[in-house]
Protein backbone atom coordinates (compact mmCIF):
# COMPACT_ATOMS: atom_id res chain seq x y z
CA UNK A 1 0.00 0.00 0.00
CA UNK A 2 0.80 3.85 -0.73
CA UNK A 3 -0.58 5.76 1.98
CA UNK A 4 0.19 9.30 3.23
CA UNK A 5 -1.16 11.53 5.56
CA UNK A 6 -2.80 14.40 3.89
CA UNK A 7 -4.18 16.12 7.39
CA UNK A 8 -4.80 16.32 10.81
CA UNK A 9 -7.38 17.96 12.57
CA UNK A 10 -7.98 20.73 15.73
CA UNK A 11 -10.71 22.25 17.32
CA UNK A 12 -11.19 26.24 17.50
CA UNK A 13 -13.58 28.08 19.19
CA UNK A 14 -12.41 31.39 18.08
CA UNK A 15 -11.28 31.53 14.34
CA UNK A 16 -9.84 34.69 13.59
CA UNK A 17 -7.59 33.56 17.31
CA UNK A 18 -6.55 30.63 16.02
CA UNK A 19 -5.53 32.06 12.14
CA UNK A 20 -3.89 34.64 14.44
CA UNK A 21 -1.56 32.00 16.38
CA UNK A 22 -0.79 29.73 13.64
CA UNK A 23 -0.36 32.47 10.78
CA UNK A 24 1.18 35.43 12.90
CA UNK A 25 2.61 32.94 15.84
CA UNK A 26 4.05 29.90 14.37
CA UNK A 27 4.43 31.24 10.55
CA UNK A 28 2.52 29.16 8.50
CA UNK A 29 0.40 30.08 6.09
CA UNK A 30 -3.47 29.71 6.00
CA UNK A 31 -3.97 27.56 2.47
CA UNK A 32 -7.95 28.07 3.07
CA UNK A 33 -10.46 29.65 4.77
CA UNK A 34 -14.09 28.18 4.19
CA UNK A 35 -17.49 29.37 6.51
CA UNK A 36 -18.43 32.05 7.99
CA UNK A 37 -18.29 33.45 11.67
CA UNK A 38 -17.33 30.58 14.46
CA UNK A 39 -18.44 27.90 11.76
CA UNK A 40 -15.11 28.15 9.72
CA UNK A 41 -12.71 25.25 8.45
CA UNK A 42 -9.39 26.71 8.19
CA UNK A 43 -6.36 24.94 6.61
CA UNK A 44 -2.92 25.88 8.11
CA UNK A 45 0.53 24.95 6.71
CA UNK A 46 4.16 25.12 6.78
CA UNK A 47 4.72 28.53 4.77
CA UNK A 48 5.95 27.86 0.98
CA UNK A 49 5.65 23.80 1.24
CA UNK A 50 2.67 21.25 0.21
CA UNK A 51 2.06 18.47 1.94
CA UNK A 52 0.34 17.69 4.93
CA UNK A 53 -1.65 20.57 6.92
CA UNK A 54 -3.93 21.17 10.29
CA UNK A 55 -7.42 21.87 9.51
CA UNK A 56 -8.80 24.24 12.44
CA UNK A 57 -12.57 23.09 12.72
CA UNK A 58 -15.51 23.98 14.81
CA UNK A 59 -15.16 21.14 16.89
CA UNK A 60 -19.21 19.99 17.77
CA UNK A 61 -20.27 20.57 13.81
CA UNK A 62 -21.30 17.10 13.73
CA UNK A 63 -25.34 17.22 13.78
CA UNK A 64 -24.66 13.71 15.40
CA UNK A 65 -23.43 15.38 18.42
CA UNK A 66 -25.47 15.60 20.94
CA UNK A 67 -25.95 18.43 23.28
CA UNK A 68 -23.93 16.79 26.25
CA UNK A 69 -21.12 15.89 24.14
CA UNK A 70 -21.09 19.35 22.75
CA UNK A 71 -20.80 20.49 26.39
CA UNK A 72 -17.80 17.88 27.42
CA UNK A 73 -16.20 18.87 24.02
CA UNK A 74 -16.45 22.46 25.39
CA UNK A 75 -14.87 21.16 28.95
CA UNK A 76 -12.28 19.51 27.69
CA UNK A 77 -11.07 22.60 25.26
CA UNK A 78 -10.89 24.77 28.38
CA UNK A 79 -8.74 22.51 29.91
CA UNK A 80 -6.79 21.75 27.09
CA UNK A 81 -7.36 18.15 27.20
CA UNK A 82 -9.23 17.88 23.64
CA UNK A 83 -6.83 18.13 21.03
CA UNK A 84 -2.76 17.71 20.56
CA UNK A 85 -0.19 18.09 17.42
CA UNK A 86 2.78 17.04 17.50
CA UNK A 87 5.51 19.64 15.52
CA UNK A 88 9.44 19.82 14.66
CA UNK A 89 11.85 22.38 14.13
CA UNK A 90 15.54 22.38 13.56
CA UNK A 91 16.21 24.66 16.09
CA UNK A 92 14.24 24.60 19.16
CA UNK A 93 15.53 27.36 21.59
CA UNK A 94 14.79 30.64 18.76
CA UNK A 95 11.49 28.49 18.13
CA UNK A 96 10.62 28.55 21.82
CA UNK A 97 11.78 32.04 22.00
CA UNK A 98 9.78 33.65 19.47
CA UNK A 99 6.79 31.70 20.03
CA UNK A 100 6.97 32.73 24.06
CA UNK A 101 7.21 36.17 22.86
CA UNK A 102 4.28 36.48 21.46
CA UNK A 103 2.88 35.76 24.59
CA UNK A 104 1.94 32.15 23.78
CA UNK A 105 0.72 30.21 26.68
CA UNK A 106 3.93 28.20 27.68
CA UNK A 107 3.12 24.47 29.24
CA UNK A 108 6.60 23.04 29.16
CA UNK A 109 9.72 25.37 28.23
CA UNK A 110 12.72 23.40 26.32
CA UNK A 111 13.40 19.83 28.10
CA UNK A 112 15.41 17.01 27.43
CA UNK A 113 13.07 14.00 28.00
CA UNK A 114 13.84 10.75 29.08
CA UNK A 115 12.59 9.07 25.83
CA UNK A 116 15.82 10.89 23.69
CA UNK A 117 14.07 13.65 22.50
CA UNK A 118 14.23 17.50 23.55
CA UNK A 119 11.36 18.99 23.29
CA UNK A 120 8.51 22.26 24.64
CA UNK A 121 5.06 22.79 24.54
CA UNK A 122 2.67 25.61 24.39
CA UNK A 123 -1.81 26.00 24.07
CA UNK A 124 -3.30 27.63 21.16
CA UNK A 125 -6.13 29.72 21.92
CA UNK A 126 -8.52 27.10 21.64
CA UNK A 127 -6.81 25.00 24.70
CA UNK A 128 -4.86 22.47 22.25
CA UNK A 129 -1.44 21.46 23.19
CA UNK A 130 1.02 22.04 20.93
CA UNK A 131 4.39 19.96 21.60
CA UNK A 132 7.42 20.97 19.37
CA UNK A 133 10.19 18.46 19.17
CA UNK A 134 13.51 19.70 18.07
CA UNK A 135 15.06 17.64 15.09
CA UNK A 136 18.50 16.22 15.36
Amino acid sequence: MDISIRMSTLPHDDPDASVAFYRDVLGFEVRSDVGQGKMRWITVGPAGRTGPGILLAPPAADPGVTDAERRTIAEMMAKGTYGWILLATENLDSTFEKIQAADAEVVQEPTEQPYGVRDCAFRDPAGNLIRIQELR
